[in-house]
């Protein structure tokens, strides 16, 4: 399955399909299995880096698309 990242309104990033996260020193997190996991963005959840749903009324940051410009060369 391909990796889909979505970035939801107010809150979480959405992350679902062939995936692995690893910390800092390159050691993977145990997923235990999951194909689809939510990771905190607003720096209030107390499992980082995972989402514990601590940014509900306190966080608020609309995602919208948009185009990135070309990379350098």
């Amino acid at each position: 399955m391909k990796t889909r990242i979505k970035i939801n309104a107010n809150g979480s990033i959405r992350v679902e399909g062939d995936f692995e996260i690893v910390d800092a020193e390159g050691n993977e997190f145990n997923l235990n299995g999951r194909t689809a996991v939510a990771l905190c963005r607003c720096n209030l959840s107390k499992n980082r880096p995972f989402c514990d749903g601590a940014h509900k009324g306190e966080f608020e940051c609309p995602s919208i698309a948009f185009e990135l410009p070309a990379p350098k060369a």
